[in-house]
């Protein structure tokens, strides 16, 4: 039997193709309108209906390219079952290079949203409407804040047998199990039934290829667990490194700041990560770890206050 089209917004996609489409949000100031971009690949052949996204927050453009690569290498005509990407979210955020709306609101502190609400809101209940609705999985691509950098990472629920499975193929350096924060995306997405994987990789406003990188290839690992594309052949993943628990260690002085560690090391209780500067050099703090695990995410800033956090250790469990 022949598969049937796939509706989004007021177009249809027909199996074993690609199109592309735009779900309104609002005007501009202008008289421009301003559009939730899509695409759609239709498979062929039945499958489950994922979704993918990037920047929720406008600042975040890692995501964006890791989209782009993903769509390139697919086929529709040899795709099983359907991926909804959303390369960009917070479309007013990314054109001004900013993490929030024009009226400083956290698109992923917005959801679910409303159709009359602000606008946050209102995107955030397009999103939910026309893509969180139609799929069982989602894949939320994400980079640090300001001035701050992260190691790939999945972070989702991994007490839930199915979303350890998705973040087990993701296979990304770490694995943390991670609360889900009210408001955000991953909370609505789940109460509605969805597996949801939060990846965050990178800094804000950089395209570095080894952020890139391991977040095309998770996606893809991804899409091939779940049958919707042919396995990867050749050598297995490296296993994702599980950790439960984090925090930030804290400036104890103001000073510029220079690390000695690097995403991804390993760390022990008491070991040296850095220090602490005055202008002409004199060390005012040396920085330590504050627990045995591995470093997920650092400061970028070398301008640090007294209690600014500086590097993110999560522990291994």
């Amino acid at each position: 039997m022949k598969r049937e089209s796939f509706a989004i917004g007021n177009v249809r996609v027909r199996p074993g193709s690609t199109k592309n489409t735009e779900l309104p949000i609002t005007r501009l100031v202008t008289g421009a309108e301003v559009s939730l971009p899509i695409r759609v690949v239709h498979g062929k052949e039945d499958g489950p209906v994922v979704w993918v996204n990037a920047a929720i927050h406008g600042d975040e453009v890692v995501g964006v390219e890791v989209i782009r690569e993903v769509l390139a290498s697919l086929y529709p005509k040899e795709f099983r079952g359907t991926l909804i990407a959303v390369p960009v979210v917070n479309v007013h955020g990314f054109l001004a290079g900013d993490r929030y709306l024009p009226d400083r609101r956290d698109l992923n502190r917005s959801f679910p949203g409303s159709a009359r609400g602000s606008l946050a809101g209102r995107i955030a209940h397009l999103f939910l409407q026309e893509v969180v609705a139609k799929c069982e999985v989602g894949i939320d691509l994400h980079t640090a804040s300001d001035r701050r950098t992260n190691l790939p990472q999945v972070r989702a629920d991994l007490d839930d047998a199915r979303t350890r499975e998705l973040a087990t193929a993701f296979a990304a350096p770490a694995m943390m199990h991670s609360e889900i924060r009210d408001g955000s995306l991953r909370h609505v997405a789940g109460e509605r039934g969805a597996r949801v994987l939060l990846v965050e990789s990178g800094a804000p406003l950089r395209l570095d290829d080894w952020a890139i990188e391991p977040c095309v290839v998770g996606v893809r690992r991804v899409l091939a667990g779940m049958g919707m594309i042919d396995p990867f052949e050749g050598e297995p993943p490296t296993p994702s490194i599980e950790c439960r628990g984090s925090g930030w260690v804290r400036a104890r002085r103001t000073g510029i700041l220079r690390l000695d560690a690097h995403l991804g090391q390993h760390v022990a209780l008491g070991e040296r990560l850095g220090a602490l500067y005055d202008s002409f050099g004199k060390t005012l703090r040396a920085v330590y770890a504050d627990r045995d695990g591995i470093i997920v995410g650092h400061t970028e800033a070398p301008l640090v206050n007294s209690g600014d956090a500086l590097v993110h250790i999560a522990t291994i469990v």
